[in-house]
């Protein structure tokens, strides 16, 4: 196992984000995803970022090819071995999470950290079934990864403290800002943003303004950088509803109810920025 080696599994908008955002802290990075399409599909996003980078001056060419260098892509578990932590970036999707950390309990060194980039879901429940529960963490990235400081770091009942340390240390190597996090529906962003962004599509659904409007209002009015409905869109509508539903579910609390447009524009497709379409519409 080598201390300066891990893998993140899945190549979507938050893997590759997290991918290269260990690469470039000097990690060298297995990004793994059964999908090949979705992996290629991955590292072009990540050359595509670095390359901006490089334009404006912000990392050298040579900074760039090094971090390029020090990417692995793969579309199986083969090699993980010697990553001393495993970030799980896949769909938010209780089953399918419990199914990839028995995978990888079995692949991985025994030392080795297992932590998921859930949004929502339980720890404690992954923990369960992941054959080392004291090894599993929540390490939540929020998106843009490269750019957003913040990382809560989310303890299952069965987490231990030498496995909460060390991904605490792993986040401060990557230049991030870790929040100590007890395993709660939602944790701590997530639990009081998407249900407001909810009441957003709400206000959108009953007519009472655009989401052009309603964006622009909380801008100037709550002094906000991005309007809910346009961080809707950039967070992705079927992870705000799967946010809204496991907070349903587990307060069985009224408030947190999602709002029925929400489920109609997942339904449709409309994801938001990933798909072109969401609340506002994107080239």
């Amino acid at each position: 196992m080598n201390d300066n080696t891990i893998a993140v599994i899945g190549a979507g908008t938050m893997g590759n984000g997290i991918a290269q955002l260990a690469a470039s802290a000097g990690l060298k990075v297995h990004m793994i995803d059964v999908n090949a399409s979705a992996l290629d599909a991955g590292m072009t996003a990540i050359n595509r970022a670095l390359e901006r980078a490089v334009s404006r001056d912000k990392l050298s060419a040579d900074d760039a090819a090094a971090t390029q260098a020090r990417l692995q892509p793969a579309t199986s578990l083969e090699g993980i071995g010697e990553c001393s932590l495993i970030i799980e970036a896949a769909s938010e999707n209780p089953e399918v999470k419990r199914s990839i950390f028995r995978q990888l309990h079995e692949a991985a060194h025994p030392d080795a950290i297992l932590a998921s980039n859930t949004s929502s879901i339980s720890l404690t429940d992954i923990a369960a079934h992941s054959g080392r529960p004291d090894k599993v963490i929540g390490m939540h990235f929020f998106n843009p990864a490269p750019v957003m400081a913040l990382v809560e770091v989310i303890r299952a009942l069965q987490t231990s403290d030498e496995t909460f340390t060390r991904t605490r240390d792993l986040a401060l190597q990557l230049g991030k800002t870790p929040v100590e996090v007890k395993d709660s529906p939602g944790f701590i962003v997530n639990r009081m943003l998407v249900p407001m962004i909810n009441e957003a599509v709400f206000v959108l659904a009953e007519g009472v303004a655009s989401a052009q409007d309603i964006d622009a209002a909380m801008k100037l009015g709550s002094n906000q950088p991005m309007g809910p409905l346009a961080l809707a869109d950039l967070i992705g509508l079927d992870i705000c509803l799967s946010v809204m539903e496991v907070l349903y579910a587990e307060f069985a609390d009224s408030k947190y109810r999602p709002c029925p447009l929400l489920k109609q524009m997942v339904a449709a497709g409309y994801l938001g920025r990933k798909s072109g379409r969401g609340f506002h519409h994107y080239a």
